[in-house]
């Protein structure tokens, strides 16, 4: 099966101390590094405190730090963590090249390497962690062929960054669900480099424009992207009625659902995935195998990586709960202003 949405100044670094409310800690050093604050807010509002629970829970010295975006302050940001000794490490790259060179570098100098979320394809993981990412777009073309029904619709792919191996899975997972349905047709379809959403709102603007303004569904790779294109909805009168799809079931992508301006996100639950990441990387401290669910393919080379697959779930107006109630997001951070009815008319208090 093949699968795949900071270190700014150091006030925003986190160093683990080695002792933690868990049990005895473990003997080595872990250090993860986030990709960016811009792709997702995901990275720092969610995966960060979530790792350093689950890390503070083992009792294991960690350090955590995000390469805003610099695929340059990644590899320096390795190198620093190599050279203070940690013995695994675990990145989300920022692209397949920089994210194999440094897991290069690591296996030399005898740290264990473990893919974060993205397969870094060409590179040496031990382990790979993240979400069915194939499902997720599954997840995604599903949700929007449920918000447009059976009526004839064009279609707008508006996918993630090129040079992120989960953006393509997330697009052939949508694909594989919309093309076989004859009623759809495909208008416009483009990559946003480094997920920006600003480059997003301007790529979606001249797909739209392209199109005479004739788009009746987009499918959008996480909430970012989303938003980018409700905004330029919004703008010819077509917000709300026009479905948007998402992912990482952010604020702001919560309240466009229960706005109707967004028909559905997926939500990848971070303190399951940081807890999945702190179980291989403690294993790999202790000298242990980590318990894997399978292999994913890495399509450079059709090499298989021991892999940690969690399932992805689709959110729509009727269950945006289940994100509060899994801890996702707070509700006093959802329901605020206007939105606090449209919370309480869907059970959320």
């Amino acid at each position: 099966m093949a699968l795949t949405a900071c270190g700014g100044d150091d006030s925003s670094d986190d160093t683990g101390s080695d002792a933690g409310s868990g049990s005895e800690a473990a003997a080595g050093k872990i250090g993860v590094i986030l990709p960016d604050t811009e792709s997702s807010v995901r990275w720092e509002s969610a995966d960060r405190p979530a790792l350093e629970a689950a890390f503070d829970e083992a009792g294991v010295e960690y350090d955590i730090q995000n390469a805003e975006g610099d695929a340059e302050r990644m590899t320096q940001i390795a190198d620093t963590m190599i050279g203070n000794g940690v013995t695994v490490l675990a990145i989300v790259n920022l692209d397949s090249e920089s994210g194999a060179a440094i897991q290069e570098k690591a296996a030399s100098q005898g740290v264990a390497t473990i893919d974060y979320d993205r397969l870094t394809l060409g590179g040496s993981a031990e382990y790979y962690v993240s979400f069915d990412n194939t499902v997720v777009g599954e997840l995604q073309g599903q949700g929007l062929a449920d918000c447009l029904g059976d009526k004839k619709a064009n279609i707008v792919f508006l996918n993630g960054s090129p040079t992120d191996n989960n953006a393509t899975l997330f697009a052939e997972g949508a694909h594989s669900v919309l093309d076989g349905m004859s009623n759809y047709t495909v208008v416009g379809e483009q990559a946003v480099p480094d997920w920006d959403n600003e480059e997003a709102a301007t790529i979606f603007q001249q797909l739209y424009t392209a199109a005479d303004g004739k788009v009746d569904g987009v499918l959008a790779a996480n909430d970012g992207l989303g938003g980018a294109a409700i905004s330029i909805l919004e703008g010819a009168g077509q917000d709300g009625k026009v479905p948007v799809t998402g992912q990482d079931a952010t604020v702001e992508g919560l309240q466009n659902v229960l706005a109707g301006t967004q028909c559905m996100t997926v939500y990848k639950s971070a303190t399951q995935e940081a807890g999945a990441l702190a179980d291989v990387a403690i294993a790999l401290v202790n000298g242990e195998d980590a318990e894997v669910t399978g292999t994913t393919v890495d399509s450079s080379d059709d090499s298989e990586v021991p892999s940690i697959l969690l399932e992805p779930q689709a959110i729509t107006k009727d269950n945006v709960g289940d994100v509060i109630s899994d801890g996702g997001q707070k509700a006093e951070d959802v329901c605020t202003g206007d939105f606090a009815d449209l919370c309480a008319e869907a059970g959320i208090s």
